[in-house]
């Protein structure tokens, strides 16, 4: 089985510790430019100047616009009076729903329907007396293997998911259509094991590309798909690409595992 990723510095705490040496560096720009030093002010240098830390030190592209935005965010927030709960509730909902992103480096991403209808295409041909499985890691709310398993009775589906409250909105919407068909499981995929899957379908993000394909190439039997939504592997071009006229601009790359 495939090695799970080296544990590393989780980039929140890489953005954490940027943000506090920005928040530093805007104090020390504002008393040098006699700029008057008030919260607005060194809410919106600060969040330039995390947004530029970021990008120098190499952080995924999508770190920035949350790196601008969060001292902002923070002050409109406080300037709003909210009570204490509402903050608490903020934070618990984020981290049901973000459960190990800082880990991972893998967002919570939705596949749009036309992805989940191109999917339909991409599969193999039902076959009399045969099934084959076919497992989302990253599975979200499960919106695309229910409505998968609905259009092919004759495919096993199941979804793996480690968020917690797209987990569980996933097991109710799976239980309330009354899909035998469809299995969704808590858990970690670097910890599955792909040769019982004959298409492996992910949604992650650039980050652990090369890891997924290592494991993929190690474990999936010859002939089974990997398919991959957006993100590419580097160095392993795949088999073939869709582009989709969806809202997102979605590509789907497949590749056939060799023999």
């Amino acid at each position: 089985m495939a090695k799970r990723p080296a544990s590393r510095i989780p980039p929140i705490l890489i953005a954490l510790v940027l943000q506090f040496l920005a928040f530093l560096l805007s104090l020390l720009i504002l008393r040098l430019t006699a700029y008057p030093i008030s919260p607005l002010n060194i809410s919106l240098l600060t969040g330039i100047t995390s947004a530029m830390l970021s990008r120098a030190f190499r952080m995924a592209g999508w770190w920035l616009p949350i790196q601008l935005l969060f001292a902002p965010c923070l002050f409109l927030l406080l300037g709003l009076d909210l009570p204490p709960a509402a903050y608490l509730a903020a934070f618990v909902l984020l981290a049901l729903v973000y459960w190990s992103t800082f880990r991972s480096q893998v967002p919570l991403y939705l596949s749009s329907r036309r992805v989940w209808h191109t999917l339909e295409e991409i599969l193999p041909a039902a076959q009399p007396g045969k099934r084959f499985t076919f497992i989302d890691i990253g599975s979200g709310t499960a919106g695309g293997i229910a409505h998968l398993a609905r259009m092919r009775p004759d495919v096993d589906f199941v979804g793996i998911e480690n968020a917690p409250l797209p987990y569980l909105l996933g097991k109710i919407r799976v239980w309330l259509l009354r899909l035998s068909n469809c299995t969704l499981l808590w858990g970690n995929m670097w910890e599955l094991d792909f040769s019982k899957y004959d298409v492996v379908y992910a949604y992650l993000s650039p980050v652990p590309m090369l890891q997924l394909w290592e494991k993929s190439a190690a474990e999936m039997k010859a002939g089974s798909l990997l398919i991959s939504n957006t993100f590419n592997v580097p160095d392993h071009p795949p088999d073939y690409s869709i582009t989709l006229e969806d809202w997102q601009r979605s590509t789907l790359h497949v590749w056939h595992m060799p023999k």
